[in-house]
């Protein structure tokens, strides 16, 4: 597929030479996390070493020493020894250390499972200590729409319930201003915002939303990207007018004034702002 996918915010990233949606690496990351694992004191090790013995890389019987990279839509973890790790904690004060990940084994993505999910703590790509707005709110990344000039297609993390009367939880999801469909409404995408995975996996969804677009075109029925053109607006606002025996309208009657009021345009322009948005749909 002749696609390029162009970044308007955040990092751009490598891709598959046959899959645009499908990333495999960055030229930058962050590394929110360094540690050290080892038998007999960290709480399911032999579990967590399970993947390296899979792939016949448990050579340390002592332990390891961990660094994890993370970058907007991709993440890695390097193992090796602790002696390394330590010594690399100890130089980085400043964070300008140099380090050599030739001494030990880079694995895409960070590690699920057993022990792992005891020992990973939840991680956001905004982090208040980093300046954002908070931990858990503000724009991942955004990729310019290749069919509706101007508009664009944009991940971001934020404050949201699944349900009016549930607790506000940290999520992810994207949202295209060129169709303003509200992804809350379009089952699995939107997602519980626990680490680098949740966050890869709405990226690769917007990567998808634009690719389908480009494929099919907008408003095509095979297309993801397909505006309402306010179809749904003038069936709500016709049916208040007729319970209220009124004459105006309850809401904006075009989808992109809605968004921009109520919807996730609202959220992302509060973010951009630098402003911490109200608990979407609280």
């Amino acid at each position: 597929m002749s696609i390029t996918i162009r970044n308007t915010f955040g990092t751009a990233h490598h891709v598959s030479e046959n899959h645009p949606a499908h990333v495999t690496g960055c030229d930058r990351y962050r590394l929110p996390l360094v540690g050290t694992i080892s038998p007999g004191t960290t709480p399911g090790y032999d579990d967590m070493v399970q993947m390296l013995k899979n792939n016949g890389h448990h050579t340390r019987p002592e332990g390891y020493g961990l660094v994890f990279l993370e970058s907007e839509e991709f993440s890695a973890t390097y193992f090796g020894s602790i002696t390394q790790i330590e010594t690399y904690q100890r130089e980085n004060t400043d964070g300008n250390a140099p380090f050599d990940a030739s001494q030990g084994v880079m694995y895409g993505q960070w590690p699920q499972g057993q022990g792992w999910d005891d020992y990973l703590p939840r991680t956001f790509w905004n982090v208040a200590a980093r300046g954002g707005i908070a931990d858990g709110v503000g724009l991942v990344t955004a990729f310019a729409h290749n069919e509706a000039p101007g508009a664009e297609v944009i991940v971001y993390e934020f404050e949201g319930k699944w349900l009016p009367d549930s607790e506000p939880n940290q999520l992810v999801t994207y949202h295209c201003t060129a169709c303003h469909t509200d992804t809350f409404h379009d089952s699995g995408h939107v997602h519980e915002n626990t680490g680098p995975t949740s966050r890869r996996w709405a990226a690769r969804q917007a990567r998808q939303h634009i690719i389908s677009a480009h494929r099919h075109g907008i408003g095509d029925t095979n297309s993801a990207c397909r505006p309402n053109n306010g179809e749904m607006l003038r069936v709500v606002n016709a049916a208040a007018r007729e319970m209220w025996g009124t004459t105006g309208n309850a809401l904006p009657d075009t989808d992109d004034a809605y968004c921009a009021t109520k919807g996730p345009c609202s959220i992302i322009r509060e973010l951009r702002a630098g402003v911490r948005p109200p608990v979407y749909r609280a």
